[in-house]
């Protein structure tokens, strides 16, 4: 990394959430060629994210069964 971008990345770790949150999309925007939209997820998915990884980190997955009946409902 050079040391503008260093620079530039510390003057950015100042900045508020949601301000970092938009310039990280505009780099995303500059990096893919403006090509790709950056899907930024709701509160209500990031929550979903961390119960799920919450899940996974005690080691508590759905069985055989609840999957095979998950699949069953919607016709996977």
């Amino acid at each position: 990394m050079t040391k503008l971008l260093d620079m530039a990345i510390e003057a950015a770790s100042r900045l508020s959430p949601e301000e970092q949150d938009e310039l990280a999309r505009t780099i995303l925007e500059i990096v893919h060629g403006g090509d790709d939209e950056v899907y930024v997820l709701s509160e209500e998915e990031n929550a979903a994210i961390d119960r799920g990884l919450a899940y996974a980190d005690r080691g508590e997955f759905a069985s055989e069964e609840e999957v095979a009946a998950l699949f069953a409902k919607y016709k996977l």
